[in-house]
């Protein structure tokens, strides 16, 4: 039969509070036993019923194990005293190593924006200066290399424009062609527009009137 996990609460009941108790209880100076003598090492066990009772268990003395825990704890509590006073004068050194770092720096900078240089020598402004203009080499290099990106940028984007335009300008060219064919074919030919040319002659007004000679002319004419 598989024993239920035990949940981890207080038992409400009094009779099966106090038969757990002391199965545990039995339990536990058994394996505290059994620790001490496969293992050689040092147990103190002391354990009070809810009603204060004391049962416990000692491998040698239960004093002696007691003693040799307090000095270890003190032991240990000094160690750890000595370790924290330690890093506190660590940080101590480090807090004042930065400070004096950033009093520095703010004086560079100071003197970098040509403020406080009442106190610089010579030298050191020649220093300075040549900082400086080491500083505006740089930001020219870095300047002159950005404008060459964005030149060569817009160059790749203006070859990518010139070749779509030339894609465009053939599709275009070769509509233009596809629609001028058929027109030219239904058009007629030189010959056939002159056998179907027809003389025409227009007149604007009254009709013309006859002169007698005209008249007689077309009446030889009819003859």
């Amino acid at each position: 039969m598989v024993r239920g996990k035990t949940e981890m609460k207080r038992i409400e009941n009094p009779t099966s509070r106090q038969v757990t108790f002391s199965k545990r209880r039995s339990g536990l100076l058994k394996k505290a036993f059994e620790l001490s003598v496969l293992c050689e090492a040092e147990v103190g066990l002391i354990v009070f019923s809810p009603r204060g009772k004391l049962y416990e268990f000692s491998s040698t003395s239960m004093q002696k194990t007691i003693e040799r825990y307090k000095s270890h704890s003190k032991e240990s509590a000094n160690h750890h005293k000595r370790a924290t006073e330690q890093n506190i004068q660590q940080l101590k050194f480090e807090t004042a190593a930065l400070q004096k770092k950033i009093e520095f720096l703010e004086a560079s900078r100071k003197k970098f924006l040509a403020e406080n240089l009442e106190s610089c020598s010579v030298e050191e402004m020649q220093q300075i200066e040549a900082k400086i203009e080491q500083s505006l080499q740089k930001v020219r290099g870095k300047k002159n290399q950005l404008f060459e990106d964005q030149i060569a940028k817009l160059q790749e984007k203006q070859t990518g424009l010139l070749r779509e335009n030339g894609v465009l300008r053939q599709k275009l060219e070769e509509q233009t062609r596809e629609q001028t064919v058929p027109v030219a074919e239904s058009m007629p030919s030189n010959e056939e527009a002159q056998e179907i040319e027809v003389e025409t002659e227009l007149h604007i007004g009254w009709p013309p009137v006859r002169t007698a000679a005209a008249k007689k002319a077309t009446e030889k004419h009819s003859e």
